[in-house]
């Protein structure tokens, strides 16, 4: 017996194809949500927004990454209970943590003002609006990376184990 919930359909729209405008706008998008950002904070954002959502292409290609850019396999550990393992991200890192989980989680209360309080003390105006947009990509990938049944380990750019 088959669950139908968790088969794929190999068929599904390649994205990239068949809307390169709307691609090409996320990538410039992401992009400019990136800059000036920490690049290991961007890597922790992005990664912890990609558990919660269950989106396996985009945490592959992003804990691959992060690795890559000298992250430690320690904290890529605890990044899934970084509440627990505090010792392990200093002050920013937890904020904007825990400002993504507010946002991917959006549906669940919003965004609390002590959480949006707690980001607001650490990153300046210009940061906080980035490390929103970026929340904000990386919540757009996931979707598509889900609805389009994209394999972990076949990110074409060239983030394969």
């Amino acid at each position: 017996m088959t669950n139908e919930s968790t088969t794929t359909d190999s068929t599904r729209v390649d994205f990239a194809k068949a809307a390169p405008k709307a691609f090409k706008a996320l990538i410039s998008f992401d992009a400019a949500a990136r800059e000036g950002l920490d690049p290991a904070l961007v890597e922790l954002v992005q990664i912890r927004s990609s558990q919660l959502n269950g989106c396996a292409y985009c945490l592959h290609m992003h804990t691959s990454d992060a690795r890559k850019a000298g992250e430690s396999e320690e904290r890529l550990h605890m990044i899934s209970v970084w509440r627990e393992a505090r010792n392990f991200f200093t002050e920013p890192e937890q904020a904007a943590l825990e400002l993504a989980e507010a946002v991917t989680l959006v549906s669940d209360g919003g965004v609390p003002d002590a959480v949006y309080r707690r980001a607001a003390a650490q990153f300046a105006d210009d940061e906080l609006a980035r490390l929103l947009a970026l929340i904000l990509t990386i919540n757009t990938w996931n979707r598509i990376a889900l609805s389009t049944a994209k394999a972990p380990g076949t990110d074409q750019r060239g983030a394969r184990r």
